[in-house]
């Protein structure tokens, strides 16, 4: 999901900001031990000699982590530091994490709108990339410094994790962190809603909402790799060179114009493919755009999203507008709607690589490379989700885990020293020239009384 681009709502301007002295108020890392399970606790006494040789290592071993602490506005995913280091199980790798992806699901979850991420307290985050630096039985294809993908459910917003290494793929040479972290949700997104629902083809047409988001941008670079296809991306206008650049035919400004009638005065019957993240009354006017025969494939609600927190009345007026149709429709009018979740699919990890390693192919010929917006490190969350959320970025906004580098200040050099010394240095000028003018006047002084 990616909701980069939906409108931005407008707001009171105390409002404003009170919203973004929050926003700018970096978390403060907060010390939590690792939560022991439950099975381990209960048989803590009888290992209680091995356990005390391991406790230094242990508790020496601490990984900063975001955890989302209650659902509302920014400043509720907080920066924590925990102890212990995690238990492999059999078929588990160990991963330090060197870049973490930033998506509209993340956005949706820190205000309870994403079913698939537990209660709080939670550490969100379903990609990164990094380096294995543990394996546990049984793991036969991957080993310690290999350079990995990860996806998951949730979690990765962590300096270190421990996930199944079926839930990871290796990173091709010359491919960055910050790539890495940047290509399995949008990527896998876009060529699912492209190629497996949309059959795209020669010739074709599609409508891509929000074509400055990470999705957007990975679709349009995806419709590049068929000939002649004419792609509509809906964008703001400072945004159209460069989605332009990526690949986008006719760039609409959705903000002063309906997209609806741009699309007509350019193609009357309409396109063969409206991929739609948006929701609520957009599907309904995305069905109606469909030629004979075209393909609506929904997968985000990015509409209900209008501010830092839950909004009622956003929902309310999406749920009112919910898209519906009927099967003699369907038939009747020759068109195709279809439905995708990302987040469903993680039990069907099969299918997930074998789109990522055919992404993995394009990505090594050149005809794909993710776009990065910008980086923010775990202390700077909160505008990184403010970024987001407001549809400022082009591309995919990434958090790195390692800690902000204080900026080294900068001695400014002491001024007064020399101008006190040039001072001192002009007086002394001035009482040696008066010192002289005194003696020149004595000698004078006999001259004339000689005269």
């Amino acid at each position: 999901m990616s909701g980069e681009d939906a409108p931005a709502p407008q707001q009171k301007p105390e409002e404003q900001t009170k919203q973004e002295t929050k926003a700018n108020e970096e978390p403060k890392a907060e010390s939590k031990p690792e939560p022991q399970p439950a099975a381990e606790a209960a048989a803590a006494p009888a290992d209680a000699p091995a356990a005390a040789e391991k406790a230094p290592e242990e508790e020496a071993f601490t990984f900063r982590s975001l955890v989302l602490s209650g659902h509302g506005g920014y400043d509720k995913v907080k920066l924590q530091v925990k102890k212990g280091k995690p238990a492999l199980k059999s078929g588990e790798v160990m991963v330090r994490v060197k870049a973490c992806g930033l998506n509209f699901s993340d956005l949706l979850g820190r205000q309870g709108l994403y079913e698939r991420l537990p209660s709080p307290p939670v550490t969100p985050g379903m990609e990164c990339s990094g380096v294995i630096e543990a394996v546990g039985e049984e793991v036969t294809d991957r080993k310690v410094g290999d350079r990995v993908m990860v996806y998951y459910r949730n979690g990765l917003w962590q300096e270190v994790v421990v996930v199944p290494a079926s839930s990871t793929l290796q990173m091709p040479e010359g491919m960055s962190f910050e790539e890495g972290a940047a290509l399995l949700v949008n990527y896998i997104t876009a060529y699912i809603v492209l190629f497996d629902y949309g059959n795209l083809r020669p010739n074709q047409s599609v409508l891509i909402h929000m074509a400055a988001g990470g999705v957007g941008i990975a679709a349009t670079q995806l419709c590049k790799t068929v000939n002649d296809v004419t792609v509509f991306g809906t964008a703001s206008a400072s945004k159209h060179e460069v989605i332009t650049q990526v690949g986008v035919t006719h760039p609409i400004d959705y903000r002063t114009r309906d997209y609806v009638e741009e699309v007509r005065k350019i193609s009357p019957k309409g396109v063969d493919i409206v991929l739609d993240p948006l929701g609520g009354s957009d599907t309904h006017k995305g069905y109606n755009l469909l030629k004979p025969m075209g393909k609506l494939v929904t997968y985000g609600a990015a509409n209900v999203l209008t501010g830092p927190k839950k909004n009622l009345f956003a929902m309310a007026k999406t749920w009112y507008n919910h898209f519906s149709v009927n099967v003699q429709s369907l038939m009747n009018s020759n068109k195709a709607v279809c439905g995708y979740h990302l987040g469903y699919l993680d039990g069907d990890m099969e299918i997930l690589w074998q789109v990522a390693n055919k992404l993995l192919d394009l990505y090594r010929q050149g005809k794909i490379k993710p776009r990065l917006d910008s980086t923010w490190h775990f202390e700077q969350v909160g505008d990184a989700m403010r970024k987001m959320q407001e549809r400022n970025n082009i591309g995919k906004v990434i958090l790195l885990p390692e800690p902000k580098k204080e900026e080294p200040k900068k001695e400014e050099p002491k001024k007064e020293e020399p101008k006190k010394e040039e001072k001192k240095d002009k007086k002394e000028d001035k009482k040696e020239k008066k010192e002289e003018k005194k003696e020149e006047k004595k000698k004078e002084e006999p001259k004339k009384e000689e005269n």
